[in-house]
C-alpha cells in the first residue's frame, strides 16, 4: 500500500464532506523520574458543529485528574479548543501543548466508568499544561494513496504516529511538575466514529531517543482485521507486519492489568525478521466511553511500564507509554474478552 507524508500534513487538511469527519491531534508523556504520566486530545468534528477535547494526568500517588468536553467547533482552522491548543513549530521536529482549565480529581480513576457521578461527587482544581515536544524518531504512517477502509467502517484516513521527548510544565491544583519525558503523538483526519472497530489494543511506549515502539491490533466483527506497528532502535524504524497481544483481566469489569504482546518484522506463518517481545504492567488506568446510535464504547486508558526483549538476545530494555484497550460492549462484557 503506498502511503504519502509531507510536512504540510502536519497542518490542518481540508474539511472533507463526510458528516463523521474528523481531525485530531494526540500527545502522550511520562515522566517515570517524577512518576507522572498525561495525555491530550483535540478532535474537530466541525460538520457535527462540535469538537473533542481530553485532558488526562496521571498523578503519582495514583489519582487522576482528568476533563473532557464538547466545545463548539464549526470550522477546521486550528487545534484550539475548551481551553486546550497544539502548535508546530516546525512539522516533525517542535511541536507545543497548552492547556488551561479544570480538571476533575479522582481518587479512584475507575469512577469514570459512569461519567456524571465522577464529574459530580469528586473535587474539582484547576490545571495548567505547557509541552514542547520534539521528534525523537521519523514519522511512521501517512495518507494512502488508495482508499484502505470498508464504508461504514473508517476510522482514519490519515494517519501517522511518532516518537517524542517532551519537556515543560504540568500543575494541577497547587501540585507543580516540571516535566522531562518520554512519549508518542499521533495525527488523524477522514471520517471516524469510534464505533467502527469491533476492538481494538494500541500499545505505544518510549524509554529514549533509541528505543521505542508501536503496536496496533484492530479486529472487525466479521473476520481477523490488522496487526502492525513499528519498532525503533536508534537507527531504523522496523515495520511491524504481524502481532499478537494477550491479556490478564482484573475485576468484574475486566479492565486489563498485565499485556503481554509479541512483535514481527515477518508476515504470519512466515519465517525469518526480527521479533520483539512485551510485558507491559499497567500501573494506573482510566475507562473512557463513547455512546453513539445505541452502541456503548468503552476506551480503556492505561499508563504502562513496558520490557522490551528482542528475541535475538540483545538486552531487555524500560519504556513508559499507554495502552489502550477500545471494546464494544455487548452485554455488559466488552467484546474483545477472549483475545
Amino acid at each position: 500500500m503506498d502511503i504519502r507524508l509531507e510536512p504540510v500534513d502536519e497542518y490542518l487538511h481540508e474539511l472533507g464532506p463526510e458528516p463523521t469527519f474528523n481531525e485530531s491531534m494526540y500527545f502522550n508523556v511520562v515522566d517515570p523520574a517524577r512518576g507522572i504520566g498525561a495525555f491530550f486530545r483535540l478532535g474537530n468534528r466541525a460538520n457535527e458543529g462540535r469538537g473533542e477535547m481530553t485532558c488526562c494526568v496521571y498523578l503519582p500517588d495514583g489519582r487522576v485528574a482528568f476533563m473532557f468536553q464538547r466545545p463548539e467547533v464549526t470550522t477546521n482552522d486550528a487545534f484550539d479548543a475548551a481551553g486546550m491548543a497544539f502548535g508546530v513549530v516546525t512539522p516533525f521536529e517542535e511541536l507545543t501543548v497548552t492547556y488551561s482549565g479544570k480538571v476533575v480529581v479522582l481518587t479512584d480513576p475507575l469512577e469514570m466508568a459512569d461519567p456524571r457521578a465522577a464529574f459530580t461527587t469528586n473535587p474539582y482544581a484547576t490545571c495548567e499544561v505547557s509541552l514542547t515536544y520534539r521528534g525523537t524518531a521519523p514519522p511512521f504512517g501517512g495518507e494512502p494513496t488508495v482508499a484502505h477502509e470498508r464504508p461504514g467502517e473508517e476510522f482514519a484516513r490519515g494517519h501517522y504516529e511518532q516518537l517524542v521527548g517532551a519537556r515543560g510544565a504540568i500543575s494541577v491544583g497547587d501540585e507543580h511538575f516540571e516535566i522531562d519525558g518520554y512519549g508518542l503523538r499521533d495525527h488523524s483526519w477522514g471520517p471516524r466514529t469510534w464505533q467502527a472497530p469491533w476492538y481494538y489494543r494500541w500499545l505505544v511506549g518510549c524509554g529514549g531517543d533509541d528505543v521505542g515502539f508501536m503496536a496496533s491490533r484492530i479486529a472487525r466483527k466479521d473476520g481477523d482485521g490488522t496487526r502492525g506497528g513499528f519498532v525503533w532502535d536508534g537507527e531504523q524504524v522496523h515495520v511491524i507486519r504481524h502481532c499478537t497481544v494477550a491479556t490478564r483481566w482484573e475485576g468484574d469489569d475486566r479492565y486489563h492489568a498485565h499485556v503481554t504482546a509479541h512483535l514481527s518484522t515477518a508476515r504470519a506463518g512466515a519465517t525469518g525478521g526480527r521479533s520483539w517481545q512485551l510485558e507491559g504492567e499497567v500501573l494506573n488506568l482510566i475507562p473512557l466511553r463513547n455512546r453513539r446510535d445505541g452502541l456503548v464504547t468503552r476506551i480503556s486508558e492505561g499508563l504502562t511500564r513496558w520490557t522490551i526483549t528482542p528475541d535475538d538476545g540483545g538486552p531487555a530494555r524500560t519504556a513508559h507509554g499507554l495502552s489502550e484497550y477500545l471494546d464494544q460492549i455487548i452485554d455488559g462484557e466488552p467484546v474483545g474478552i477472549d483475545e
